[in-house]
C-alpha cells in the first residue's frame, strides 16, 4: 500500500513572517472587538487562524466573540480546536463549558471537567465554571464540594455562595440553601449579588417554614426592588416574589430587567423572503415541561381537541425523558414534535421559522429551564405567553399574554407589558378524560371519620404567618376540625406545627400526608370538605385538583395574577361564593361552613354531579373558546393592526 507523502515544512523565514502576519491579524481583531465591530474583528481571527493554525490563541479568540454573539455551533467547533491544541488550557476548557451550557448539554460541559487535568495552582474560575457545568448537569450533589473549594481560595465570593445556595437547594436542603443566600447578601460589596440573594433566601426561608427573621428581610427585599440598581434588580428571578407582599409594579420592573438580560445581543430574524403559504394556522407551543408535570397535566386536552381543519399543531419540546404515560399522550396530541433540548436557542428559533409557525406559544416564561427568551429572536409574526407563569413576562417580544377577567382585568392592564387577551370563563385549561379513582378511607389516611377535614396542599413556600394566623383563629373556632397539610420536607414540617401551637392549635389537629401521584392525590383529596387557600399566591394546579375531586376552594384574591388564580377557577365552577374580599371574611366563612355542614355538602355535591357540564372542565368548549382568541389576534395581525387588548365577550 502506498504511503502518504510526508508534507515539507515551510522555510523557517517564510514560517516566521506568517506567524508575524497571523498576530498582527489577531491584534486587529482585538482592536475591532473593542470596538463593538464584530464582523471585522471575526474575519481577522479567521484569517490569523489560517496562517496560524496551530496557535490555540487564535482559535480561543474567535470560540469567545461566536459565543458571545450567540453562534453556539460556531463558538464550540473553536473551542474544541483550542482544547484539542491545548489540553490543559483553562480558558479553553471553561468557553466551551459554557458553549455546551448554552447548547442545553450540560451533562457534555461536566464531562469536560472529569478529564480535564488538574491546574497547577488552585484556579478560582475553572472551579466556578465547573460547578456551574455540574448543576447545568443536574449533578448538584457533586458540585457542593467544587463551591467550597471556590470559597477556600476567596470566602468573599458572594456569587459562589449564592450557587452554593442553589445546589443546596436543588437537593431539597432548604436551610443550608438558606444560609448560603443569607452569606452572599451579607458580603456583596457590590450589591449587583445581594437583591438576587435575598430573593433567593426569602424563598428558601418560606419553603422551611422559618418565618422568625422573614419580615426584616422581605422588607429588605421589597426596597431592594424598588431602590435598587438595575443591574441589580435585573438578576432577581420574577417567580421568587410570587409568595410575598411585592406590588405590582415591583413584578414589572424584574420581569423588564430579567428578560432584557435575557435577550440582550439577540438580533431578530429578517422578516420571511417570501410570503406566508395558504392553509391551516400553524401554532407552536414553545416548553420543557411536555412531561410528568402540571403543565402537561392541564394542556394535554387542549392539544388534543385542537381543530386540525383549521390549526396544525407542533411542539417545540426541550423536556426531560421520563417515559410517562403523561409524556407519551401530550406528544400524541401534536401533528409535529420537534426536540429542541439540545440546540441553543438561535437554533430553536429558525427551526420555528423554518416550519412556518403563525403564532408562537411560550408555556415557560420566568419559571426553572425556561428557554422562552429564544423569542427574542422573533421567530414568529405573534408571540403569546401562556399558562407556565402567572404574572407578566415583561418582554417586548411577547404580544399577548392570556388570562381572564378575574385574573387579569383590564383595568389591570398596566401591570403588564403585553396585551390582555381574556378567555370568556377561566384561563386555566383542564383534562375531563382524567379519571377520579375510588377514594380510601379517611382512616386509612389517618383522618377523623365525624369532624369537619380542613385541607390545603399548597407548597409549604406558600404558607406565610399571615395565613397561619387565620387558620389558627378558624381551628380555635371550630374545635372539631383538623387541618391536613402536605409534608414538602421535614424541616417545614416540624416548623409548621411548632408555629400553628403557638397559635393555639394542638399537635393533634394538624395532619401531615406525604408526596403522592397525581392520581393518588385526586382519589384521597375526596376525603377533605374543604380547601383553604393561600395567599398571595394561591392554589393554581392544586385547586383545580380539589375542584374536580368535589372539594371546594375557599380562597382571597390580591392585587397580582398569582394571588387571584383560585378565584378565577372557583368563578369557572359557579361558586363564586367562596371568594372572600377580607381575611375576616375568610375565617368567617371557614367556621361558617363546619357550622353548617348541609351547605357545605350542596356545594361538594354541585361540583361532583355537574363536574363535566362546568367551565372550568369542559374540555371542547375551552378548545373552541381558545381557538376563536388566537384567531382574533391572528385577524387582527393579518389586518395589518398591532396587538391590543381583547376582552372577553368583545
Amino acid at each position: 500500500m502506498p504511503q502518504p507523502q510526508a508534507i515539507p515544512s515551510r522555510p523557517a523565514k517564510r514560517q516566521q513572517a506568517l506567524s508575524q502576519h497571523a498576530q498582527r491579524c489577531w491584534e486587529s481583531g482585538q482592536q475591532a472587538a473593542a470596538k463593538q465591530q464584530w464582523s471585522i474583528a471575526a474575519r481577522e481571527y479567521a484569517q490569523a487562524i489560517e496562517l496560524a493554525p496551530q496557535d490555540a490563541l487564535y482559535w480561543l479568540s474567535l470560540a469567545s466573540l461566536k459565543l458571545g454573539r450567540g453562534e453556539l455551533g460556531e463558538a464550540e467547533r473553536c473551542g474544541r480546536q483550542a482544547l484539542a491544541l491545548q489540553p490543559d488550557n483553562a480558558l479553553a476548557c471553561r468557553l466551551l463549558s459554557k458553549t455546551l451550557r448554552e447548547l442545553q448539554r450540560g451533562d457534555e460541559a461536566a464531562r469536560l471537567f472529569d478529564h480535564f487535568p488538574a491546574p497547577a495552582a488552585p484556579d478560582a474560575e475553572l472551579l466556578f465554571e465547573h460547578g456551574e457545568a455540574l448543576l447545568a448537569a443536574q449533578r448538584a450533589g457533586e458540585a457542593i464540594p467544587v463551591f467550597l473549594q471556590t470559597l477556600n481560595l476567596n470566602m468573599f465570593n458572594a456569587l459562589a455562595h449564592q450557587r452554593l445556595g442553589v445546589a443546596f437547594q436543588l437537593i431539597e436542603r432548604p436551610r443550608d440553601a438558606a444560609i448560603c443566600f443569607e452569606t452572599a447578601a451579607t458580603v456583596d460589596k457590590s450589591g449587583e449579588v445581594r437583591t438576587l440573594a435575598l430573593s433567593q433566601l426569602v424563598h428558601e426561608l418560606q419553603r422551611a417554614g422559618e418565618w422568625a427573621q422573614l419580615p426584616d428581610h422581605v422588607t429588605a427585599l421589597l426596597q431592594a426592588l424598588t431602590e435598587g440598581s438595575d443591574e441589580a434588580v435585573r438578576r432577581v428571578v420574577p417567580f421568587s416574589l410570587l409568595s410575598i407582599p411585592a406590588r405590582p409594579a415591583q413584578h414589572l420592573r424584574v420581569a423588564r430587567l430579567n428578560s432584557a438580560a435575557l435577550a440582550a445581543g439577540i438580533t431578530p430574524l429578517p422578516a420571511p423572503a417570501q410570503p406566508r403559504r395558504e392553509g391551516r394556522l400553524r401554532i407552536g407551543y414553545l416548553s420543557g415541561d411536555f412531561h410528568n408535570h402540571a403543565t402537561a397535566l392541564l394542556i394535554t386536552e387542549l392539544l388534543e381537541l385542537h381543530d386540525r381543519e383549521r390549526f396544525e399543531v407542533f411542539l417545540y419540546c426541550h423536556s426531560p425523558e421520563d417515559g410517562s404515560a403523561l409524556q407519551q399522550r401530550v406528544r400524541a396530541a401534536a401533528e409535529h414534535f420537534r426536540a429542541v433540548g439540545r440546540i441553543g436557542n438561535a437554533e430553536l428559533a429558525q427551526r420555528m421559522r423554518d416550519d412556518g409557525i403563525d403564532i408562537a406559544i411560550d408555556l415557560k416564561s420566568h419559571t426553572r429551564d425556561t428557554r422562552f427568551h429564544a423569542l427574542a429572536h422573533r421567530p414568529a409574526p405573534l408571540q403569546v405567553g401562556f399558562l407556565g407563569f402567572p404574572g407578566t413576562s415583561g418582554a417586548g417580544f411577547i404580544d399577548y399574554l392570556i388570562g381572564d377577567r378575574i385574573v387579569t382585568p383590564l383595568a389591570h392592564a398596566g401591570h403588564f407589558s403585553e396585551r390582555i387577551a381574556q378567555m370568556p370563563h377561566s384561563y386555566q385549561p383542564n383534562d375531563s378524560r382524567r379519571a377520579l379513582p375510588l377514594a380510601p378511607t379517611r382512616a386509612e389516611l389517618g383522618l377523623p371519620e365525624d369532624a369537619p377535614v380542613f385541607a390545603c396542599f399548597n407548597q409549604s413556600a406558600k404558607i406565610s404567618s399571615e395565613v397561619a394566623d387565620a387558620w389558627g383563629r378558624i381551628l380555635r373556632a371550630a374545635p372539631q376540625a383538623v387541618l391536613w397539610l402536605l409534608s414538602w420536607n421535614p424541616v417545614a414540617e416540624a416548623n409548621l406545627r411548632e408555629q400553628m401551637a403557638l397559635r393555639g392549635v394542638a399537635a393533634s389537629r394538624l395532619v401531615f400526608a406525604p408526596l403522592l401521584s397525581a392520581e393518588q392525590n385526586l382519589a384521597r383529596l375526596q376525603c377533605a370538605d374543604l380547601f383553604l387557600d393561600t395567599w398571595p399566591c394561591n392554589a393554581h394546579t392544586t385547586a383545580s385538583e380539589a375542584l374536580w375531586a368535589g372539594v371546594p376552594v375557599l380562597t382571597l384574591p390580591g392585587s397580582t395574577f398569582a394571588s387571584r388564580v383560585a378565584a378565577s377557577l372557583v368563578s369557572a365552577c359557579g361558586q363564586p361564593q367562596f371568594i372572600c374580599p377580607t381575611v375576616q371574611a375568610y375565617v368567617d366563612k371557614a367556621v361558617a361552613m363546619t357550622q353548617d355542614m348541609t351547605a357545605l355538602r350542596r356545594a361538594q355535591l354541585q361540583l361532583r354531579e355537574q363536574r363535566h357540564e362546568l367551565p372550568l372542565f369542559d374540555g371542547r368548549r375551552y378548545a373552541r373558546d381558545f381557538e376563536a382568541l388566537l384567531t382574533r389576534m391572528w385577524e387582527r395581525h393579518t389586518a395589518g393592526l398591532p396587538p391590543d387588548f381583547l376582552a372577553a365577550g368583545a
